[in-house]
């Protein structure tokens, strides 16, 4: 598992997420499918608002095609 901050570019080691439970069940919809089609590999789930997101990927580190250098650098090696 990686935590990237967007904001700061930096990885992070720990968050706490708090979720509505509408969110709870938009993101538990969102890895579902995310799980059943491999070829998408990123789901974005917003507030009711669109004022903050959360972006979940799933991803192989065999295959990262689809992925970009930051994304990629963070797997690889978790920086």
């Amino acid at each position: 598992m990686y935590i990237l901050d967007e904001v700061s570019d930096k990885s992070l080691e720990r968050v706490v997420v708090y979720l509505t439970h509408s969110e709870a069940l938009e993101l538990k919809d969102s890895l579902e499918d995310l799980l059943k089609k491999p070829l998408a590999n990123h789901a974005h789930i917003s507030d009711e608002n669109f004022q903050k997101e959360l972006t979940v990927c799933i991803y192989d580190v065999n295959n990262l095609k689809g992925f970009n250098k930051r994304s990629i650098d963070l797997i690889m090696n978790d920086s």
